[in-house]
């Protein structure tokens, strides 16, 4: 007997269920022009977002390779003798938060020079003026100023650089770009939620009446408002198509065309696969989020019957 009973409840619910669908359906394209309203503001909501959020992932990548690449420069004195050179080495490998200690040698850096100012500093080569070093990268990057000021300190240290003005105002602009950068995607994402909260609205006005009655004989809260939490889940996830195939055709477009193009190491796009999936998935789920939202917010103020 309990399994006939609950092999009628199972039918029961999915009766439901497929009822609340038709009327969430039937609800859409009754109100065309507020339903085309809303997907139109979710789809550009996304796609802005989309938009925004790839940008941003990939400057905060691009800004990740910048800070790996910071490192501190430990001129060695000239005066200092091989057993020196080594004992410096292995206190700076001792120091906390150091990650990795390279030694560079004077025709290291002269080569690195050359390379990178022009031959005409080639005139040295004979008679090299230039200190040997050691390259110290930190664990975190923004632990390498703390380390700079100590070893500056050791023996044997004629000076240190790591370019502390570019440093201190790269990990600033990469501070206040990601924070702006998630203010205005959950002002844009509040923006969809109101406007489709407001589709949702005009539907439970229309239907109030109908509604009433179905309070009278009986129908529960939940029962009434299941089909506009799929009508607002339905408007999100329509919304949410065209916004997920442009992140997918135009990220494609951009790491097969633009990428080879772009000589600097530090500027490199995430792949695309799996970014452009996970961020279509993303979109999808914020498509979703804003439709149910909106119905959440609409049926709290207004569904009072």
């Amino acid at each position: 007997m309990s399994v006939t009973n609950n092999g009628v409840n199972m039918d029961m619910k999915f009766r439901t269920l497929v009822r609340h669908i038709r009327e969430a359906i039937r609800s859409i394209f009754r109100n065309g022009w507020m339903t085309f309203a809303s997907v139109g503001a979710v789809t550009m909501t996304l796609l802005l977002v989309g938009a925004f959020l790839a940008m941003l992932l990939n400057l905060n990548q691009m800004a990740e390779n910048i800070e790996e690449d910071v490192a501190v420069k430990v001129f060695i004195d000239l005066t200092a003798d091989e057993d020196q050179i080594n004992t410096l080495g292995d206190e700076i490998k001792d120091m906390d938060k150091v990650e990795t200690v390279v030694f560079s040698s004077k025709d290291d850096e002269l080569e690195n020079l050359i390379e990178s100012m022009g031959s005409a500093w080639k005139l040295f080569e004979q008679d090299n003026p230039l200190n040997h070093a050691y390259v110290v990268r930190a664990e975190n990057p923004t632990d390498t100023k703390e380390i700079a000021t100590k070893i500056d300190n050791f023996d044997n240290v004629e000076g240190v650089d790591y370019g502390e003005t570019v440093t201190k105002n790269l990990f600033s602009l990469n501070k206040y770009a990601r924070t702006i950068g998630l203010v205005f995607i959950v002002g844009l994402v509040l923006t969809a939620v109101f406007l489709i909260s407001n589709t949702i609205k005009l539907t439970i006005m229309a239907r109030r009446k109908e509604i009433g009655i179905m309070k009278l004989v009986g129908a529960t809260n939940g029962f009434i408002r299941w089909p506009f939490f799929i009508e607002g889940l339905l408007l999100g996830v329509f919304g949410s198509v065209i916004p997920v195939a442009t992140i997918l055709i135009g990220y494609s477009y951009l790491e097969n065309n633009v990428t080879d193009q772009i000589k600097l190491k530090f500027i490199e796009f995430l792949p695309f696969n799996p970014f452009a999936w996970q961020l279509s998935l993303i979109i999808l789920g914020s498509g979703a989020f804003i439709g149910v939202g909106g119905s959440v917010m609409s049926i709290r103020k207004f569904l009072k019957v």
